[in-house]
C-alpha cells in the first residue's frame, strides 16, 4: 500500500523524533551522577572530625570528611536501628509511618513503600548492595544485585565470633542481650570476614564499568556489638591508657525528669561497672571504630583508583550514636545528643550534579540541624530524579550549596519509641519532650554534653517556646509487629518430667503461645522453687497472650493424661512460643 508524500514525511519525522528522544534519555541516563552510599552501624561522634573522643582513630573518615561537606549536627529520625533506617530508605518519618521500635516490621507498616534503592531503579539506575542497610533484613524487590544472596534476606555475611563466649562481660541476666561483650581476636580481616568480605565486593563494584548509573549501598556493620574485631585494632588503645568518655559526669541525672531517669537507667552501666569493665568497654568500641574505618577506607580506595571516580556521589551515614556511660546508660535508645547526633558527609563531585555543577566545597562544614530524613529528596534532586511527594524531609541541596546558609529555617525531630516522645535539634539548642510529662532544654554551645537542664529555668523561657511551637503535634499510633513475625522461642522436649525453676530478672513483656496440637494443654509458669502454677488451658490450635519476664520458664501440660510435655525458657524480648504437635 503506499501512502501519499507528506504522511511519509510526517512519518520519518516522527520516527526520527523518538529516535532523537530515545538517545537523548539514553545520554541523560548514562549522564547521571553514581551514588555510592555508605553506613557505619551503631556510630556516634568518635571520630577525629567530629572530636567526640580524644583516642580515636579514623584518617578515613576524616579523609572523606576532607572531599565535600560534613555535617556536625546531623541527627538521626529515631534513636535505634530499625525506625532511623526504615525512615532514611522510605522518606517517611516515624510519627507518620508508626514505625517507632525494632521489633516492628517495616513491610507489615509500609508494604507499598518505595525504597530509595527501587526508586532509583525505577529511574534508570542499577541498584546493588551488600551488608546491613535495613534492620536484618534486605528486602529483594528492591535491588537488582546484593551480597550476600538478595533472597537469603540475611545482610551479613560469614563473620568469626569465639566459639566460647561471653568472652570478657559475663551475662548479668537473660535481660542482658547476648552480643554485649568484647575482645581482641587473633586473626586477620580476611579470616574475620563480615564488614571486610563486604567491602571486597562493594570495592569489586567501583572498579568496574557499568554500562548504566548505578546506586552503591555498603552497610558496615562495625562497631555494632559485638565488639569483637582482629587485636591490630586494638593496638593503638593500649587500656592503661583509655579515657572514659568526655560527656560521662556522675550526677548528671538530677535535673532530669522521671522519663529520662527510667529511659537512662537500663542495668548495662551499672552492670558492666560491678564487673571492672568500663575502660575494657571504651576501649573495644574505639577498636571497633578503627576497624569500621579501616574497611571504609578499602572502599575509598577502590572508588579513587577505578573508572567511577569523577562522576560519583558519596553519602556516608551512621544510624544512631551510643552511649557508654554519659548519663548512667550504655547503649542507645535515648533522646540525648550522644544518641541522636550522627556522622553524615556528602561529597559531589564538579560537573556531575544537574543542580551543584561546581559540587561540594573539599573540607566544607555545616552546623545547621539537619535529619538522615533528607537523604532520600536530596539524592533525587543532586541525580535529577523526579520529587517523590511522600518524603517528609526537606532536601539538603541549600547548605550543600552554602554550608554557611543563613536562611535555614528548620530543626531536626528524633522520635523515641513511644508516640509524643521526642528530641528536637536547633543551631545552639536542644529540646526532648516526654509523653509522660517532662521536658528538658540545653545550651548544646556552651554545654555540648547536655549536663545541664535549662527547661525550668525562667530566663529561658522564650527559647523554650520557641522549640515548643516547632515541634511535631501528630503521632501515628504504634501498631504491635505480628505474632508471625515475632522471634520463635526454643521449645524443650520434658527429659525426665521436670522444667527447671524460673529465673525472672527483667522487665515484663508478651509472649504468644501457640497450640499446634489437636487437644487442648495447660499452661504453667514454673515457681522459683520449680513448682507448676496452672494458668488455664490452651484449646486446640488457639493462642493466648501471655505477659512473662525474661529468665521465666512456662512449661506445657497434657491435661488428660496428666504428663508434663515440654516447656520454653523465655529470653530478652516479645516472641511466639510454638507448641508443636506429637
Amino acid at each position: 500500500m503506499k501512502y501519499p508524500a507528506p504522511i511519509l514525511v510526517l512519518t520519518t519525522c516522527l520516527l526520527l523524533w523518538c529516535e532523537a528522544k530515545n538517545a537523548s534519555a539514553a545520554d541523560s541516563d548514562e549522564s547521571r551522577p553514581n551514588v555510592l552510599f555508605i553506613a557505619l552501624d551503631d556510630l556516634n561522634d568518635w571520630i577525629g572530625c567530629l572530636g567526640g573522643h580524644p583516642q580515636t582513630v579514623t584518617p578515613n573518615l576524616d579523609r572523606l570528611a576532607a572531599m565535600g561537606t560534613l555535617f556536625r549536627n546531623a541527627h538521626c529520625a529515631a534513636p535505634a536501628c530499625n525506625p532511623s533506617r526504615s525512615a532514611i530508605f522510605t522518606g517517611r518519618a516515624p510519627n507518620r509511618s508508626g514505625l517507632y521500635d525494632n521489633r516492628q516490621q517495616m513491610r507489615e507498616l509500609m508494604p507499598d513503600a518505595v525504597l530509595l534503592p527501587q526508586y532509583f531503579r525505577q529511574n534508570g539506575y542499577l541498584a546493588s548492595g551488600s551488608g546491613k542497610m535495613l534492620h536484618y533484613f534486605i528486602d529483594a524487590r528492591s535491588w537488582d544485585h546484593y551480597f550476600p544472596e538478595a533472597k537469603s534476606e540475611n545482610p551479613l555475611p560469614r563473620t568469626f565470633y569465639p566459639e566460647q563466649r561471653p568472652v570478657s562481660l559475663p551475662r548479668g541476666g537473660p535481660w542482658q542481650y547476648v552480643e554485649t561483650d568484647w575482645a581482641p581476636l587473633d586473626i586477620t580481616d580476611a579470616a574475620f570476614g563480615g564488614d571486610w568480605a563486604v567491602t571486597q565486593w562493594v570495592g569489586e563494584e567501583l572498579a568496574s564499568d557499568h554500562d548504566k548509573p548505578f546506586f552503591l549501598a555498603c552497610g558496615i556493620y562495625r562497631p555494632h556489638e559485638p565488639w569483637f574485631v582482629p587485636k591490630k585494632y586494638f593496638e593503638p588503645f593500649p587500656l592503661d591508657s583509655i579515657e572514659l568518655p568526655p560527656g560521662y559526669k556522675a550526677d548528671d541525672l538530677d535535673d532530669v525528669p522521671d522519663a529520662g531517669r527510667n529511659a537512662a537507667r537500663n542495668r548495662y552501666f551499672e552492670h558492666i561497672q560491678k564487673h571492672g569493665q568500663w575502660k575494657q568497654g571504651v576501649q573495644a568500641y574505639l577498636a571497633s571504630i578503627h576497624f569500621a574505618d579501616a574497611m571504609l577506607g578499602h572502599v575509598l580506595d577502590s572508588l579513587e583508583s577505578g573508572p567511577n571516580r569523577d562522576d560519583t556521589i558519596v553519602v556516608l551515614w551512621s544510624d544512631h550514636g551510643w552511649q557508654l556511660g554519659e548519663k548512667e546508660h550504655w547503649q542507645k535508645y535515648t533522646p540525648w545528643r550522644a544518641v541522636t547526633r550522627v556522622p553524615l558527609m556528602i561529597r559531589v563531585p564538579p560537573s556531575v550534579s544537574p543542580v551543584l555543577a561546581k559540587g561540594t566545597p573539599a573540607g566544607s562544614v555545616c552546623d545547621e540541624p539537619v535529619n538522615l530524613l533528607s537523604l532520600y529528596p536530596t539524592l533525587l534532586e543532586l541525580c535529577g530524579l523526579p520529587a517523590k511527594s511522600s518524603n517528609d524531609a526537606v532536601s539538603l541541596l541549600p547548605l550543600l550549596s552554602d554550608s554557611e546558609a543563613e536562611s535555614w529555617p528548620h530543626h531536626s525531630v528524633t522520635y523515641l519509641s513511644k508516640p509524643g516522645s521526642y528530641s528536637v535539634s536547633g543551631r545552639t539548642h536542644r529540646y526532648i519532650h516526654y509523653a509522660e510529662g517532662g521536658e528538658e532544654l540545653y545550651d548544646i554551645q556552651a554545654d555540648p554534653y547536655e549536663w545541664t537542664n535549662l527547661a525550668n529555668k525562667p530566663e529561658h523561657a522564650a527559647v523554650l517556646e520557641r522549640f515548643r511551637s516547632v515541634s511535631p503535634t501528630q503521632f501515628t499510633e504504634r501498631v504491635e509487629p505480628s505474632v508471625d513475625s515475632l522471634t520463635k522461642l526454643s521449645w524443650h522436649e520434658m527429659q525426665d518430667g521436670q522444667a527447671p525453676a524460673s529465673r525472672p530478672d527483667g522487665n515484663p513483656f508478651p509472649v504468644y503461645f501457640i497450640n499446634q496440637r489437636d487437644t487442648a494443654v495447660e499452661l504453667c509458669w514454673i515457681d522459683r522453687q520449680g513448682n507448676p502454677k496452672s494458668y488455664g488451658e490452651i484449646a486446640a490450635g488457639k493462642q493466648v497472650k501471655q505477659q512473662v519476664r525474661p529468665g521465666a520458664v512456662w512449661m506445657i501440660r497434657d491435661p488428660e493424661a496428666k504428663s508434663n510435655l515440654g516447656f520454653f525458657i523465655v529470653d530478652d524480648r516479645t516472641a511466639q512460643a510454638i507448641i508443636p504437635k506429637p
